[in-house]
């Protein structure tokens, strides 16, 4: 079963969690500061990392940075800040989804369950390609011009959504459901995702891959 860390340092919150997650299945290693999350993160390899953004010695963000440098792990973040900018903060760092406190267990079993699902579904038809663009859907791998590009399983299902109808034009709203079909997430949080998309396209030379269409949404411009 998936192995999910838990980090967060209020210990009955983070208890309450790893019961509910357990209850369903899962594993779980709980960490209750940013130093010992990494630590636990190397040791144990999680499939999902629940992460709190206010935590002691080592923020949730600094985590979540680390975590994108060394791999793709899905992370859910944890907040207490509603605001829309904090949480696109996190999203543009490379989360998943993000949970706002307090928040019902269930609903956490929940967003573990469809992220873990985005993150490893076998779409049909395993191969795509668009001109220099190659997805194998199956082993989540992408290349441009044979050089192998690393995204995280939200910018994955994104340039899957736009690979399989190149030229058409998307809108942030079937972006949204492509990519995080469970996800309360607000529309503008598309944004932040293609952001990061853009930006590792852009390092292998695929900069023009995707277009902002002004008014309408983004499509997949296919250069042959």
């Amino acid at each position: 079963m998936p192995l999910i860390l838990v980090v967060e340092d209020e210990l009955e919150l983070a208890e309450i969690t790893e019961a509910y997650l357990r209850r369903e299945g899962y594993q779980t290693e709980r960490a209750g500061d940013g130093k010992r999350a990494l630590e636990l993160y190397r040791v144990v390899k999680p499939d999902l990392v629940l992460l709190d953004i206010m935590m002691p010695k080592l923020n949730g963000l600094e985590v979540l940075k680390t975590i994108r440098q060394d791999g793709q792990t899905p992370v859910i973040m944890l907040t207490a800040r509603a605001e829309d900018d904090d949480k696109l903060y996190g999203l543009e760092l490379g989360s998943d989804d993000y949970i706002v406190k307090p928040f019902n267990p269930r609903e956490v079993v929940a967003r573990v369950k469809a992220v873990l699902r985005r993150s490893s579904q076998t779409l049909e038809s395993d191969r795509l390609r668009v001109g220099k663009l190659e997805i194998h859907k199956e082993q989540a791998r992408v290349s441009f011009a044979n050089r192998a590009i690393e995204l995280t399983p939200t910018e994955f299902r994104l340039l899957v959504c736009f690979a399989e109808a190149p030229g058409r034009v998307f809108n942030r709203l079937e972006l949204l459901e492509a990519s995080m079909p469970e996800s309360e997430a607000l529309e503008r949080v598309v944004d932040a995702h293609l952001k990061n998309l853009r930006k590792k396209l852009e390092n292998v030379g695929a900069d023009t891959l995707i277009e902002t269409v002004f008014g309408m949404g983004y499509r997949l411009v296919h250069h042959g």
